[in-house]
């Protein structure tokens, strides 16, 4: 038998066409890039991480890392991404909250919603129809908290996290990074073990509505902007109908524009 030819990108690329070669550039620019120099080793790997590309209207255009949808210089292009907030209470109607790592590049010490963050434009995470887009963020959050807050997949099944609705903001980090997003609003009530990654989290805090509201009026306290928003709108509402009545928040098919 002939020896097999070398494998080199060359001969793989002859052999198969299709393959996308965009994202592994992405990757190798990330890691020499200067715009993510002096950052947390760990946050610039997730850098290279691939968010789903949207028109206004949530259909998926493409993908691009997380570093390319989150630099000013693009979302003031109009560059936009798929991402969701996840909101997670106990068994007593509290909202379980997390402070920000000061590693995170985007938002650091900040307040904000249990987690929150993007489904990744791979398979079973990415749809083009509003209930194949909802079963994938809801895969992604189960996904990320376990990654951030150590809450283990059987502790929030998949099937018992509810969806409200999605908020189109675009919100400045920094002079250099930021956020454009829709944004899905996921609910589940559950009692869970909390094993917190630090380089994600550096605090968490069990709270009322009205704990919430005494932490808004604290300005020491710095909250996400995406959280301040939902807050300011419907949130204290839904939360209110948490056990009677949320039903009738469920399942909106527009998008609330929030910009």
């Amino acid at each position: 038998m002939a020896p097999a030819q070398p494998a080199s990108a060359e001969h793989i690329l002859r052999l198969f066409p299709e393959i996308n070669t965009q994202l592994a550039a992405q990757t190798r620019s990330t890691a020499q890039d200067q715009d993510l120099a002096g950052y947390d080793e760990e946050q610039i790997r997730l850098m290279e991480e691939v968010c789903i590309v949207l028109d206004d209207n949530d259909m998926p255009i493409g993908s691009a890392s997380k570093k390319v949808c989150h630099l000013m210089e693009n979302i003031d292009k109009g560059l936009l991404h798929r991402a969701f907030s996840c909101f997670l209470f106990d068994s007593q109607n509290r909202l379980l909250l997390q402070q920000r790592a000061s590693e995170k590049i985007t938002f650091p010490d900040m307040w904000t919603n249990t987690c929150c963050s993007h489904p990744l434009g791979v398979p079973g995470e990415t749809g083009s129809t509003l209930e194949t887009a909802i079963a994938g963020v809801k895969r992604a959050a189960q996904r990320k908290l376990d990654q951030e807050l150590g809450i283990k997949a059987h502790q929030v099944p998949i099937e018992n996290f509810d969806f409200l609705t999605r908020i189109h903001y675009k919100a400045p980090s920094d002079g250099k990074w930021g956020e454009h997003e829709i944004d899905y609003i996921l609910f589940i009530k559950a009692d869970v073990d909390l094993d917190t990654n630090p380089n994600e989290v550096q605090a968490t805090k069990w709270v009322s509505e009205k704990d919430l509201k005494e932490m808004f009026k604290n300005d020491k306290l710095l909250f996400t902007p995406w959280f301040k928003l939902i807050c300011q709108t419907m949130m204290f509402e839904w939360w209110e109908h948490l056990d009677s009545g949320l039903e009738k928040y469920l399942n909106e098919t527009e998008i609330r524009r929030m910009l």
